[in-house]
């Protein structure tokens, strides 16, 4: 009643195509995988890549980007820029850190930008956070301000200098703030 079935055992069923049954009629062009038909956006067709890491005895100075994930294990002095950006016990950053996801569990001197930033309790961060959503664990250290945007990614997450900022109150009907004149004696 019941057999085993050979799709799946070397030299099986999968392997051999599918023979016409009446000798004339051509075989069925292979049916393509999901994602790879006209019209599917290129991220269907990328195979996913593993996450690049930065081991503890590496030092890297400069910038580093990727559309990926990475993982410091090490030590970076540059500006940090990926998808999901993972910062190791051990690992130190100094300068500016954007990403998607961000998981701060080692030290992060410099500003961090991203969609979700979560600083677990042996994070250090000496710099300004500006999120979508932040989670902050009891046991992290944080020296800095924390801005929530809606797109932490994108220029709004740029200081502005304080002529753009006095322009933008003037446009808003605010006052900027006004600068001491010297004093005369």
């Amino acid at each position: 009643m019941f057999s085993k079935s050979k799709l799946n055992q070397p030299g099986g069923d999968a392997e051999k195509p599918n023979a016409p049954q009446g000798g004339t009629a051509p075989a069925a062009p292979p049916s393509k995988p999901a994602g790879l038909e006209l019209g599917a956006g290129s991220q269907a067709m990328k195979p996913k890549v593993p996450p690049s890491s930065l081991s503890a005895d590496l030092v890297v100075k400069g910038d580093l980007k990727t559309s990926g994930d990475i993982q410091i294990e090490g030590e970076v002095e540059g500006n940090i820029q990926a998808h999901l950006l993972t910062v190791g016990e051990g690992a130190t950053v100094r300068g500016e850190v954007i990403a998607d996801d961000i998981v701060v569990n080692g030290r992060v001197v410099g500003r961090v930008r991203g969609l979700k930033v979560r600083l677990t309790s042996t994070a250090r961060v000496e710099g300004d956070i500006i999120h979508k959503t932040i989670a902050i664990e009891s046991g992290a250290h944080f020296e800095g301000a924390v801005q929530r945007q809606d797109d932490p990614l994108g220029q709004a997450g740029k200081p502005r200098s304080p002529q753009a900022q006095a322009q933008a109150a003037s446009a808003s009907g605010q006052s900027a703030p006004a600068k001491p004149e010297p004093s005369k004696s």
